[in-house]
C-alpha cells in the first residue's frame, strides 16, 4: 500500500550526532502571510475517527483554526492581521518540496514552515529509502529556488523558512510496538515497511535510525547555508521532542492526534524564529 507521511513525535530514545544549532535570540517581524509545507503531519491526516484516512487542515500544528492546537499560525494571527496558507500533501517526499515552495512564492508568503523527510525514511524497505546526497540536492534545489524566486517578482520584505527536524521515528516503534492493536494496523496499512515490519531484524531498524540521523544533518546545513537569506533551523527541537503514546492517533497509530498537533505547534513556535 502507499506509504503515507509523517509519523508522531515520541521521546529520543537514541542517540543523534546531528548539528543542533540554536535559534536567534530575536525574532522575525510579524509576516503577512505564512505558508505551510510538507506532507501528512502539515495536513493532519488521520488525527481522528472522524478523518479516516483523510486530511484535516483544521488541527494542523502550522495553520490549523482549532483552538485545541493553538497553531503557529493561530499564533501570528494574534498578534496582527495574517494570511495561512497549508500547501503541505499527504504523501509527499523531500522531492515535492521545489514545487510546494514555488506555490508560496507565487502566494506572496513571506513566512514559510517546512517539516519534511519522514516519507523519504518511511519506503518498502530499508534498501528503497531517498539516498542522504539525493535528499540534500533537493532540499538546496528548493531553498535556492524559493529565495530566487521572491528576489525575481521583486519582494521588498524578507521571508523568513522555519525548517523542522525530522520526528525521531524509531521512538514509534519503542513506545508502540507491544501494543497488539498498533501491530495490526501497521501490517494492514502498510505503515512505515522500513522500521515498522514486524519482519524487520533490529539491525534493518538502525539502518533507518542511521539514515534518519544523517538526513536531519542534511537539513541543518543546508538552511545554515541560507541563514542569511531567513532560513532557520529549529535544533532538533522536533526530533527531541518527548511524546507520548497517548498523543498518537488510534486511526493508523502513525500520525499525531490532536493533542500530538498541539504539542507540535507549542514545540515548533518555541523553536522557531516568531516567538
Amino acid at each position: 500500500m502507499r506509504v503515507r507521511a509523517a509519523v508522531p513525535l515520541l521521546p529520543l530514545l537514541v542517540a543523534a550526532t546531528v548539528l543542533a544549532a540554536a535559534p536567534p535570540a530575536s525574532a522575525t517581524v510579524q509576516p503577512q502571510a505564512l505558508a505551510a509545507t510538507g506532507d501528512s503531519i502539515t495536513r493532519a491526516f488521520d488525527v481522528d475517527g472522524s478523518h479516516f484516512l483523510k486530511d484535516d487542515p483544521a488541527e494542523s500544528w502550522a495553520t490549523g483554526t482549532d483552538a485545541r492546537v493553538n497553531s503557529v499560525a493561530a499564533r501570528l494571527a494574534a498578534r496582527g492581521p495574517l494570511t495561512a496558507l497549508n500547501d503541505a500533501k499527504t504523501g509527499a517526499k523531500m522531492s515535492a518540496l521545489d514545487a510546494q515552495l514555488a506555490t508560496a512564492a507565487s502566494q506572496g508568503a513571506d513566512a514559510v514552515t517546512v517539516e519534511m523527510g519522514a516519507n523519504d525514511l518511511c519506503t518498502s524497505s530499508a534498501s528503497t529509502m531517498t539516498p542522504t546526497t539525493t535528499f540534500r540536492s533537493q532540499f538546496d534545489t528548493a531553498l535556492r529556488d524559493f529565495f530566487a524566486a521572491r528576489a525575481a517578482v521583486g519582494a521588498t520584505t524578507p521571508a523568513t523558512v522555519a525548517v523542522s527536524s525530522i520526528p525521531n521515528i524509531y521512538n514509534l516503534w519503542s513506545v508502540l510496538h507491544t501494543n497488539s492493536s498498533a501491530r495490526f494496523t501497521w501490517s494492514l496499512l502498510g505503515e512505515c515497511k522500513s522500521l515498522l515490519s514486524s519482519r524487520n531484524t533490529e539491525a534493518q531498524r538502525q539502518l533507518v535510525v542511521t539514515q534518519e540521523v544523517a538526513d536531519n544533518q542534511q537539513l541543518a546545513e543546508v538552511c545554515a547555508a541560507y541563514a542569511a537569506q531567513g532560513c532557520q533551523w529549529d535544533g532538533l527541537a522536533v526530533y527531541h521532542t518527548s511524546f507520548t503514546a497517548a498523543q498518537v492517533s488510534t486511526v493508523d497509530y502513525f500520525h499525531p492526534n490532536v493533542s500530538g498537533q498541539a504539542v507540535l505547534a507549542s514545540t515548533a513556535w518555541s523553536s522557531g524564529p516568531w516567538q
